[in-house]
């Protein structure tokens, strides 16, 4: 049985051995052949596939032009597009900013002319004060110039009246001497009778000064205060012609401490008031009646007065005449 089946077996793959053998040369034209066929079809297919390259590069190529021309053609549009939007954002913008600015240049507007107001309402006060630091230096000034005028006339005032004093002092001095002399020489001459003439002479001169003060006192008696009463007197409207007439200046005191105070008639005043620089000269020109004897008229402050000279005594006032 092992025989028969190895004997099987040999001869079979002998059988098969010897168509192998002879089939082999077929096989091998055969795939010689198969191998030729495959290599046109390699050549066809790779022919095949360059053709699509090229028709899919060309339309690749074509894609991308077109592609890169609607690309171009959105870029452009969304250029413009965007350029419109910017410029109705500029424009909307411009609106809004100048919405909003309205307001804050009206409040601009508002501050500069507030600002000007300011300025000018400053401008003003600065003016203002340099008015009136001006007018103060310049009140100042005449206020020192009239202290030193004061001071000047005052001064001179006292000068005058020591000067008139020493003069009236001389003068008396002299007089004694002269007569103290006299008298001497009439004793010394033992002439009795020159020296009762001299008593006489004495005598009669003091009769005489006694009797012209007597006089005086006289005519002070007999001043008639009813002059106003006559239409020649009448100096108010005389003044309001010539008003120029009756502005005389600053009036300037003897004492430098005095002040103005309201005379009435019987007050008595000091020499000093009624010296010869406050005499009214020419009382004819202020429609002032004519003085005699003792009486005089005297300017005090705006105020004509009239004084007898010996007593000092106040007789008659007008009051305000002057300037």
């Amino acid at each position: 049985m092992y025989l028969t089946k190895l004997l099987k077996g040999s001869a079979l793959s002998a059988l098969a051995v010897a168509m192998a053998m002879t089939a082999l040369p077929a096989e091998a034209e055969a795939q010689s052949r198969g191998f030729e066929n495959r290599g046109e079809q390699m050549q066809a297919r790779q022919n095949q596939r360059s053709e699509r390259r090229a028709n899919r590069g060309q339309a690749r190529g074509e894609r991308r032009g077109n592609r890169q021309e609607a690309r171009s053609e959105r870029r452009g549009e969304r250029r413009e597009a965007r350029r419109e939007v910017r410029t109705d954002n500029r424009e909307f913008r411009q609106t809004q900013r100048q919405a909003r600015e309205a307001p804050a240049r009206a409040r601009n507007e508002r501050r500069a002319e507030r600002r000007g107001e300011r300025r000018a309402e400053r401008r003003q006060d600065r003016r203002v004060e340099r008015r009136t630091e001006r007018r103060a230096d310049q009140r100042a000034d005449r206020r020192a110039d009239r202290r030193a005028d004061r001071r000047g006339a005052y001064r001179d005032g006292r000068r005058d009246g020591r000067r008139a004093e020493r003069r009236d002092q001389r003068r008396e001095y002299r007089d004694n001497r002269r007569g103290y002399r006299d008298g001497r020489r009439g004793y010394r001459d033992g002439r009795r009778d020159g020296y009762r003439d001299g008593r006489r002479g004495y005598r009669n001169e003091r009769r005489g000064y006694r009797n012209g003060y007597r006089a005086g006192i006289r005519d002070h008696r007999r001043w008639n205060r009813q002059w106003r009463k006559h239409n020649r007197y009448n100096w108010y409207n005389h003044r309001r012609a010539n008003r120029s007439i009756f502005r005389l200046g600053r009036y300037y005191s003897p004492y430098r401490s005095y002040r103005y105070s309201r005379l009435s008639i019987g007050f008595y005043l000091d020499s000093l008031f009624f010296s010869s620089r406050y005499y009214i000269n020419d009382p004819w020109r202020y429609r002032l009646p004519e003085v005699y004897g003792p009486y005089r008229w005297v300017r005090y402050y705006d105020d004509a007065v009239l004084v007898d000279t010996y007593t000092g005594e106040v007789v008659d006032v007008i009051y305000d005449i002057f300037w």
